[in-house]
């Protein structure tokens, strides 16, 4: 009989780790505390594939972002005062970590990290028989001002000097590269190594591909606790019944901290919500994908569609919509692509997801030292569906005894904790 998993969580991450797992011939089953059609986090993001994004959240530039909009709910990055322990600790830690010194720490294990992902994208997407409109033609940050542009030029300086291509271009290199578009924009960088394609084809066709390699999903089937023996994990407990396996991973998302709570585990995450709109029938249709630099809003092409997203809002485990905020969205989107007006955006129903954000702006990945049998995959803020095929992989292989290449301390799940281990 084949080594049991048990898997928290069916998002990207959670489900990558079951088809890697399954391939490796583990009995795999993945609980689900969401119905089989709600899409969560990993459905209405902006379907980036990321290499140039080697800035980790916790930076410099974030802190001095939190600091101008700390009063203005509708900017780019915002945390919502509440008087909550954990979201000032985690804000503490993320103050602490937002040093030059960790850039420049993280950029070489983010960049290998995605180039990694996007080999297993490849790898996933020729398994699922389906293209999930996978672009390779990069993507462009695009820039209304000349200080937007000299900010983007310095990430492109570090992009380069970690190996990657960075083109920083002109306002007509830039339509060149975007297409038909008339652009409210003094430049940009393309990134030629980023990748883009439709998460919600990408997540249908690694279900179907997760169950034909075997794998049970149990939908609605919500974490209530754990038993325990030992340094072992022995049972997760559900409403449905307890569920045993022989090894366990936790990926959950924003979820993650409540469900390892009952193991007595610190692993610090805060929900940041991020909200996409979707034209299924666009005025205009760009070439690549983009981000609005100054703004910090997404728009990618998938199939016919157009999608926009975009916000970072600590807010916890609120899943309310905030109307100014999705129209802000909005308004940046007709003040850079000026084919647009918000008369596009009306009767369109706006999509909302909880990305879960680490103090240093770094996933969890790996074993926890509370218990043999335990590992995280949590943690990954605005990088979870670039990152989630490797993820999986990576898990896979420590599940299996292995340290795999991109094995790293600062992805240890133990790195906040503040409780002396077992």
């Amino acid at each position: 009989m084949s080594e049991r998993i048990l898997i928290v969580g069916a998002g990207v991450v959670g489900l990558s780790t079951a088809c890697y797992g399954a391939r490796r011939g583990f009995t795999v089953t993945v609980i689900e505390r969401g119905a089989a059609d709600e899409e969560g986090c990993s459905f209405g993001n902006a379907g980036l594939i990321t290499p140039s994004h080697i800035v980790p959240l916790a930076s410099p530039g974030m802190i001095k972002l939190g600091i101008k909009y700390l009063f203005d709910p509708e900017g780019p990055f915002h945390i919502r005062p509440r008087p909550s322990g954990e979201l000032w600790f985690w804000a503490w830690r993320f103050w602490r970590s937002a040093t030059t010194e960790h850039v420049l720490r993280a950029a070489p294990l983010i960049r290998d990290l995605n180039l990694a992902s996007r080999d297993c994208y490849e790898e996933l997407l020729a398994e699922i028989g389906d293209d999930c409109a996978l672009k390779r033609d990069g993507v462009i940050n695009l820039c209304r001002t000349e200080r937007g542009l000299a900010q983007e030029a310095q990430t492109a300086e570090l992009a380069r000097r970690v190996g990657l291509t960075a083109d920083v271009v002109d306002a007509r290199r830039a339509r060149e590269l975007y297409g038909d578009l008339n652009l409210n924009v003094v430049g940009g960088v393309h990134y030629p190594q980023d990748y883009f394609l439709s998460p919600n084809r990408f997540m249908a066709g690694l279900r179907r591909l997760a169950e034909r390699w075997g794998v049970r999903i149990e939908w609605g089937t919500e974490l209530t606790g754990w038993r325990t023996d030992g340094r072992r994990v022995s049972a997760a407990l559900t409403a449905r019944g307890e569920r045993e396996a022989d090894q366990f991973v936790i990926c959950a998302g924003s979820w993650s901290p409540r469900v390892a709570r009952g193991l007595d585990l610190d692993i610090p995450i805060q929900a940041g919500k991020g909200y996409s709109v979707t034209l299924t029938h666009p005025p205009r249709r760009p070439k690549i994908a983009a981000i609005l630099s100054e703004a910090r809003v997404a728009i990618t092409p998938m199939g016919a569609a157009l999608r926009f997203g975009g916000t970072m809002e600590i807010a916890g485990l609120d899943e309310s919509i905030t109307t100014r905020r999705v129209n802000r969205i909005i308004r940046a989107a007709c003040q850079h692509l000026t084919d647009f007006s918000p008369a596009d955006f009306a009767g369109v129903a706006p999509w909302r997801g909880l990305r879960p954000v680490t103090p240093d702006g770094l996933p969890y990945i790996g074993r926890t030292r509370q218990f043999d049998n335990l590992a995280v995959a949590a943690g990954h803020a605005m990088m979870g569906f670039s990152l989630g095929p490797i993820t999986g992989r990576l898990i896979a292989a420590i599940l299996a005894g292995e340290t795999p290449p991109l094995a790293s301390p600062l992805l240890s799940p133990d790195r906040f904790a503040r409780r002396r281990q077992r």
